[in-house]
C-alpha cells in the first residue's frame, strides 16, 4: 500500500499544480494536463534529489533537468518559481505573453533555470543524452583524487509523445550502447495523447524497449499519489551506474480535474474557469485567490535555496583549493567554460600550395585535428562516416562513458540523435561540439539545427559531398535545395569554402564563433588551390565574401559571384570575358550570413552598386541568389535533382561548365546594354 502523503508534501504538490493551471487559465492558453499529472514526481525530483542553487542558475557541477515534454512549460515555471529562481509570480501571470519569461515552451537562456529549449517531442532526451556525456568527458577530464569538480545527474522528463519520435529512439540506443548511468528519465506515463487515448497509435511495451537498449527500467504504480514508491525508484536510479534508467511513473492526466481528468480534453486547451474552480475544490485547496500559495507551501519549498547556496559554496571552496594545487588544470577549467581558446590554438594549421588539388573534406580534417591538439575541451564524431568526412580526431581515442576518456563520438547512422546530443553537449557547458554526415543528410537533422539557432547553440556541422560533384552516387545523396534551405534558418551561419586554405580559414571562423551554430559545407572532389599571390587573401572568407580577381584595366563591367567548387568556374569564364575585352570581376562568396552582417560600405566595395551586370554560380537551388545579382541578373545553379555518372561528367551535363558560364554573362551584358547598340 502507498505511504499517505505527508500534509505538507500534499500542500506542495498541489501548490505546483495550482499555480500551473492559474497561468494556463490566465493566459488562456497551454496546457494543464501534464502539470497536474506529473506534480509529485516532479517535486519528489527537486524537493528531494536535485542538487541545483536557485541563486545560481549557471553553477557547473549542477544536476540537469530537462523537460523533454515542453509543452507542460508551467510545470517547470512554477517549480522555478517556488523554489527560489529568478521567476516571480508576475512573471507566471504572464505566462504565454510577449515579452516574458514564461513563454509558452521553455527556451534557454530566457528563463533562468532552464537548461534546454524544448517543445518539439524527443529533442529533450537527446539533449539529456548530451549532458550526460558531457558530465562524463568533463569528470575524466578534470577530476583528480579528492576533487571531484563534475559530479552530477542528468533528469529528463518525458511523456507519450517524447517516446513516439524517432530522436528519443536514436538517442536513448545510444545512451544504452554507452552505458550513461548518471541519466535518468522520468515518464509521465499517462497514456493520453492530444486526439485521445495513446492507445490510437502507441501500443507497444516501452519498458521492455528500454530494456532492450539496455536501461535500467523501475516502474511505479500510482504515480498520482504515491511520493515514497517515486522517491525509492529515484534513489535506485542514481544507485545504478553501468545503465541509464528510466523511472515509469503511471500518472492521470489533469489529475484532480472532475470533468477532464484522464481526457485528451485536459492535454492542450485552458480547463475553463468554473473547471478550475472545481479542480481547486477537489484537491481541498485552501485559497480562493489565483497565483496565491500557502505560506507553509513556500517556506518549505523555499529551503532549495539555503541547501543550494551552501552545496554550491562548499563546491567553490574545493574548486579553490583544486586551483592551488592544480593551477594548469584550473586556468584550462576557465578557459573551456569561458569557450575562450588558449594562446596559440591557431598555430601549426595546414598550409597548401597552388596548384595542388586537394578536396575540401581533406583540408577540413587537417585543419580540425591541427586545432583539436589545442584546445581539449573540443569533441565530436560523425553518423558513421568518419573515413568520408575526415573528421576522425587522430589518436584522441573514442569515447567510453564509463572512464570519460576519448573525444571520438560514434554516433552511428543516428543523424537526429547525432545533432540533438551535440545541442546537449552546448546546453551543458565546459566543452565545444562538432558533428559530421553528408550535406544531404541535413535533413535529418534540421530540427536539431533549428533548435540550435534559437539556443544560440555554438555546434558546429560538417557536411561533405556538397553537391552534384561527389557523382556517382546519384541524386539520392547529390544535396540541391540544402545550401538554401539551411541559409533560411535564423542566426545560422553557413560556410561553403573554395579551396583548401579558404577552408582553413573557414574552420579559424567557426571556432572563434560562440554564439551561434556554423555549418561547414566541404567537397568531396578534389579542388585546386588558388593562387593567392595572383588573387585575394582567404582571410576574405571572414567577411562573408571578397574580391578574389579584379577586373583587368578598367572598371568592371561584369561581376561573377560563385561559392565552392563553383570558385574555379568564375575564375576560368573570368579569363575567357577578360580576353573579349569585358572587365570581369570575380567575387567568391563562401558566407552569406558572414558578409551580410559586414557594414554597408564593405558591401558595397564588393558588389559594386553601379555594376548591374551580375551572375551567381553554385551547383544548388538559385532561390536566394537574387538579392545579389539582381533582377537584372542571372543564376547559373540547379533546380532539379542530379544524376548517377561521374561528377565532371554530371557537372558538365548540368550546366557547370565555363562554357555555359562565359554565355549566360555574354547574354546578362546584352540585356543590360542600351537599345540601339
Amino acid at each position: 500500500m502507498p505511504t499517505p502523503l505527508d500534509a505538507t508534501d500534499r500542500l506542495c504538490v498541489d501548490a505546483i499544480r495550482v499555480l500551473s493551471i492559474d497561468a494556463v487559465q490566465a493566459a488562456d492558453s497551454g496546457h494543464p494536463g501534464l502539470p497536474l499529472g506529473a506534480a509529485p514526481m516532479a517535486y519528489v525530483l527537486w524537493q528531494r534529489h536535485l542538487k541545483h542553487d536557485p541563486g545560481d542558475p549557471n553553477w557547473p557541477d549542477r544536476d540537469r533537468f530537462v523537460l523533454s515534454a515542453g509543452h507542460g512549460s508551467m510545470l517547470l515555471y512554477s517549480l522555478l518559481h517556488l523554489t527560489g529562481y529568478a521567476i516571480s509570480l508576475d512573471d507566471l501571470k504572464q505566462f504565454r505573453q510577449w515579452g516574458s519569461k514564461t513563454p509558452g515552451h521553455p527556451e534557454v537562456h530566457v528563463t533562468p533555470g532552464v537548461e534546454a529549449t524544448t517543445g518539439p517531442l524527443g529533442q529533450g532526451v537527446a539533449n539529456a543524452v548530451g549532458m550526460a556525456i558531457a558530465e562524463r568527458r568533463l569528470a575524466s577530464l578534470f577530476n583528480r583524487p579528492g576533487f571531484s569538480l563534475v559530479d552530477h545527474h542528468t533528469y529528463a522528463l518525458v511523456g507519450d509523445g517524447d517516446l513516439m519520435e524517432g530522436i528519443s529512439a536514436e538517442a536513448s540506443s545510444l545512451a544504452g550502447h554507452l552505458g550513461l548511468g548518471k541519466l535518468i528519465v522520468l515518464y509521465d506515463d499517462n497514456q493520453v495523447t492530444l486526439d485521445g487515448p495513446a492507445s490510437l497509435a502507441f501500443s507497444e511495451d516501452v519498458g521492455r524497449r528500454y530494456e532492450a537498449y539496455g536501461w535500467q527500467v523501475l516502474e511505479v504504480e500510482r504515480g498520482d499519489t504515491d511520493l515514497e514508491a517515486i522517491d525509492q525508484a529515484l534513489i535506485a536510479a542514481r544507485s545504478e551506474t553501468a545503465r541509464p534508467s528510466l523511472v515509469m511513473v503511471r500518472t492521470t492526466l489533469g489529475y484532480g480535474s472532475p470533468n477532464k481528468s484522464g481526457k485528451s480534453a485536459a492535454h492542450g486547451s485552458p480547463l475553463g474557469s468554473a473547471e478550475v474552480a472545481l479542480t481547486r475544490q477537489a484537491l481541498s485547496w485552501p485559497l480562493d485567490e489565483p497565483f496565491a500559495v500557502p505560506e507553509r507551501a513556500a517556506a518549505h519549498l523555499r529551503r532549495a535555496v539555503e541547501q543550494g547556496a551552501l552545496a554550491r559554496a562548499k563546491w567553490g571552496q574545493s574548486l579553490a583549493e583544486y586551483a592551488r594545487e592544480f593551477p594548469d588544470l584550473a586556468a584550462l577549467w576557465r578557459q573551456a567554460w569561458a569557450l575562450e581558446l588558449p594562446e596559440g590554438w591557431d598555430h601549426g594549421l595546414p598550409a597548401y600550395r597552388a596548384g595542388d588539388a586537394v578536396a575540401t573534406r581533406t583540408a577540413g580534417g587537417g585543419a580540425l585535428n591541427a586545432i583539436a591538439t589545442k584546445i581539449p575541451y573540443l569533441l565530436g564524431g560523425d553518423a558513421d562516416l568518419s573515413v568520408s568526412t575526415s573528421t576522425a580526431l587522430t589518436s584522441l581515442g573514442s569515447f567510453e562513458a564509463s572512464s570519460g576518456q576519448g573525444r571520438n563520438l560514434h554516433f552511428g547512422v543516428r543523424e537526429h540523435a547525432m545533432a540533438g546530443i551535440a545541442n546537449g553537449i552546448a546546453y551543458h557547458g565546459g566543452l565545444r561540439s562538432f558533428v559530421a554526415t553528408f550535406l544531404c543528410f541535413s535533413d535529418y537533422m534540421r530540427p536539431s539545427i533549428r533548435l540550435a539557432a534559437l539556443g544560440g547553440l555554438p555546434v558546429i556541422y560538417v557536411w561533405t559531398h556538397d553537391s552534384i560533384g561527389l557523382g556517382e552516387d546519384g541524386p539520392t545523396h547529390q544535396p540541391v535545395e540544402h545550401l538554401m534551405s539551411l541559409r533560411t534558418i535564423p542566426g545560422f551561419t553557413l560556410i561553403r569554402p573554395a579551396d583548401a586554405t579558404e577552408t582553413v580559414a573557414a574552420w579559424k571562423v567557426a571556432i572563434q564563433s560562440t554564439h551561434g551554430p556554423v555549418g561547414l559545407v566541404l567537397s568531396r572532389q578534389k579542388l585546386p588551390v588558388i593562387d593567392r599571390t595572383r588573387h585575394g587573401a582567404a582571410s576574405g572568407l571572414e567577411r562573408g565574401a571578397y574580391v578574389l580577381a579584379e577586373a583587368g584595366g578598367s572598371k568592371p563591367r561584369l561581376i561573377l559571384i560563385a561559392t565552392g567548387s563553383e570558385v574555379q568556374l568564375a575564375l576560368a569564364a573570368r579569363q575567357q570575358l577578360e580576353g573579349q575585352g569585358i572587365p570581369t570581376r570575380v567575387v567568391s562568396m563562401p558566407s552569406f550570413e558572414l558578409f551580410e552582417r559586414q557594414e554597408a560600405s564593405y558591401r558595397d566595395g564588393v558588389l559594386l552598386p553601379g555594376v548591374q551586370a551580375r551572375v551567381a554560380i553554385e551547383a544548388g537551388s538559385a532561390l536566394g541568389w537574387w538579392k545579389f545579382v539582381g533582377l537584372g541578373g542571372a543564376v547559373v545553379g540547379l533546380d532539379r535533382f542530379g544524376a548517377s555518372a561521374h561528377g565532371d561528367i554530371v557537372m558538365s551535363q548540368l550546366g557547370f561548365t565555363v562554357d555555359n558560364v562565359v554565355n549566360v554573362a555574354l547574354a546578362v551584358l546584352k540585356g543590360l546594354e542600351p537599345h540601339g547598340t
